[in-house]
C-alpha cells in the first residue's frame, strides 16, 4: 500500500513505544512539523507527564484539536500476530497500539493543520493543539493540568474536537458530543469476626454491605433525557472472609463506580448512598469518593454543523450524536464553556490485542478534519 502523508506520520507514531505516562518522543516529533507550520510551541511538563500546546493565528475564535500520545500497555507480544509497536500493514490494516486509539487520529490533524495552514496563512481564528500523555493514565498531570496553565494565563477555548476513536460501523458514523460523569466509591464496613455456629456472638461485616450494595443495585436513580441513557450502578470489586468456611467475616469491602447522566451530581448521588448507609448500620465516612468527571453535553452550535458538513462531503453520508461509552478528556475541557465533540476512526479494537484500523482511513480522517477546521475558520 502506497504511503499517505498521515498514514506515514500514524506509523511513525505508532512506532515509539510510549505507554502512559511515558510520551517516547512523539511530542517532539509533532512540535517539530507544527512550529514549521507556524505554529507558537509550549511543552509543559507536570510531574512525570509531558505535555504540548501549540498556537497558529492573531486572534478571533480559538479551535483546539486534543488529543493524546500515550497508549495503554500492549500486554503479552506473543498474542499479537504482528508486533504492537511494528505499525505493519497488512491486507490493508494498520495494526499496532494506538492505530486506534489515537495516533491515527493525531497524526491525521496534524497533517490537516498543515494543509489548512499552507493554503490559507492569513485565516481567520486560532488553531491550536492540546496533546499530553496522561489521557491512559491517572489523568492528574496531562490535560487537567493544562487547562489549569491556560486558564491562569487568560487563555479560553471556544470549540475542541478530540479524536478518540468514535466511530461505530463505518468511518465517521458517530461523533460523542458528550460523556456522562464517572462516580466512584470504595467501602470497607467493619463488624465482628466470629464462629458461623455462634453468629449471636459476631456482626458479618458481608451481610450488612451485601444489604447495601442490594439498594443501591435496586434503586432506579433516573430514566436518562434526550442525549443521555439512565444512570447506572455497578460493583466491580467484592472481598470478604478468610477463606474458611467456619468464620463470620469482620470486614468487608467493594468498589463501586456510576456512570451518571446530568440529571445526577456527585452530590446527589452520595446524599442516597449515605441514606442508605443510615438504614443498613453502614457509616457513610468509610466511604472513599472519586470523582473521575462531571457529565457535560454539546446540544448544538457551530462546531457540531462543521463536523456534520465535513462529513457529508468527505464520507457522504449523516452523523448520529451519541453520548454512549466511557470518560475522555473533554471532561477538563467543556466545563470551561468550550463546545467539544469527539470525532475518530472506529473503536472496535481498541485496548484489544491486535488493535488496528483501517489504513485508508487515516488519510480519510485527515480530509474529515481539514474540511471542519475550513469550515469553522473561514476556509473551504
Amino acid at each position: 500500500m502506497p504511503e499517505t502523508p498521515a498514514l506515514d506520520l500514524a506509523r511513525e507514531l505508532i512506532r515509539r513505544p510510549s505507554v502512559t505516562p511515558e510520551d517516547a518522543g512523539c511530542q517532539d516529533l509533532l512540535a517539530d512539523r507544527l512550529e514549521a507550520a507556524g505554529f507558537a510551541i509550549q511543552r509543559l511538563r507536570f510531574g512525570p507527564v509531558d505535555n504540548l500546546w501549540a498556537v497558529a493565528g492573531k486572534s478571533g475564535p480559538l479551535l483546539c484539536l486534543a488529543g493524546h500520545t500515550d497508549v495503554v500497555p500492549a500486554g503479552p507480544a506473543e498474542q499479537w500476530s504482528h508486533d504492537p509497536f511494528a505499525a505493519e500493514i497488512v491486507d490493508g490494516r494498520l495494526y499496532g497500539r494506538g492505530a486506534a486509539d489515537m495516533k491515527s487520529s493525531v497524526a491525521a490533524m496534524v497533517c490537516a493543520a498543515e494543509r489548512f495552514r499552507a493554503e490559507q496563512p492569513g485565516h481567520p481564528g486560532r488553531l491550536a493543539f492540546l496533546l499530553t500523555s496522561d489521557e491512559e493514565g491517572p489523568a492528574i498531570d496531562g490535560t487537567r493540568a493544562v487547562m489549569r496553565w491556560l486558564a491562569e494565563r487568560g487563555e479560553r477555548i471556544d470549540f475542541c474536537l478530540l479524536g478518540e476513536p468514535s466511530s461505530s460501523h463505518e468511518l465517521a458514523d458517530t461523533i460523542k458530543n458528550g460523556r456522562r460523569g464517572s462516580l466512584n466509591a470504595r467501602i470497607r464496613v467493619r463488624g465482628r469476626q466470629g464462629h458461623v455456629a455462634y453468629p449471636q456472638r459476631a456482626d458479618n461485616a458481608l451481610h450488612r454491605l451485601i444489604g447495601l450494595l442490594h439498594d443501591l443495585t435496586a434503586h432506579r436513580w433516573d430514566d436518562g433525557d434526550a442525549f443521555f441513557p439512565p444512570t447506572s450502578f455497578q460493583v466491580s470489586n467484592l472481598r470478604a472472609g478468610t477463606g474458611a468456611e467456619n468464620m463470620i467475616p469482620g470486614d468487608a469491602d467493594a468498589v463501586f463506580n456510576w456512570r451518571f447522566s446530568p440529571l445526577q451530581s456527585a452530590a446527589s448521588i452520595q446524599a442516597v448512598v449515605c441514606d442508605y448507609c443510615g438504614r443498613r448500620g453502614v457509616d457513610p465516612h468509610a466511604i472513599e469518593w472519586r470523582l473521575s468527571g462531571e457529565p457535560f453535553i454539546t446540544e448544538s452550535g457551530p462546531l457540531i454543523d462543521a463536523a456534520r458538513r465535513a462529513i457529508r462531503q468527505c464520507c457522504g453520508h449523516d452523523v448520529t450524536l451519541s453520548t454512549a461509552g466511557g470518560t475522555s478528556d473533554g471532561r477538563f475541557i467543556a466545563p470551561t464553556g468550550a463546545e467539544v465533540i469527539e470525532l475518530g476512526p472506529l473503536n472496535a479494537s481498541i485496548h484489544q490485542i491486535d488493535e488496528h484500523i483501517e489504513a485508508a482511513h487515516v488519510d480519510q480522517l485527515a480530509g474529515v478534519y481539514y474540511a471542519l477546521i475550513g469550515a469553522l475558520l473561514g476556509g473551504s
